[in-house]
């Protein structure tokens, strides 16, 4: 858990989505996309001029993630926020912007996308 308070005022519970490809009964595969771990989640909308911009010429939207130090973010690990559905997928390597150890925030950011889930 985030033990920041100010953060933890943003955070969302999410559940990690994971791709798998099942048999189709008629010699192909189809892609399903299952549920595995709850994480909890700080959003911070990108809405930065540039990202404006971006957006505007087809880019999806931004946000950076904020999660406990323990928790894995991998990039294009991909996840859905239960309180409205919204699913998300991971454009950085969630280790790149931690906290030092000795910082008693305990927290990492990642970038991330919204994100449609293909096949799924």
């Amino acid at each position: 858990m985030i033990k920041n308070s100010l953060v933890q005022d943003y955070v969302k519970p999410c559940v990690r989505l994971h791709k798998i490809t099942v048999d189709d009964g008629y010699g192909g595969e189809t892609t399903q996309w299952v549920e595995g771990a709850h994480i909890d989640i700080a959003f911070s909308f990108d809405s930065s001029t540039e990202a404006r911009v971006a957006q505007a010429q087809g880019v999806n939207n931004r946000y950076t993630l904020t999660v406990d130090k323990t928790v894995s973010l991998q990039y294009h690990d991909v996840f859905r926020r239960l309180s409205d559905g919204k699913v998300f997928r991971v454009t950085s390597d969630g280790t790149d912007n931690e906290t030092p150890d000795r910082s008693p925030l305990g927290m990492k950011q990642a970038e991330a996308e919204e994100w449609v889930l293909p096949n799924g």
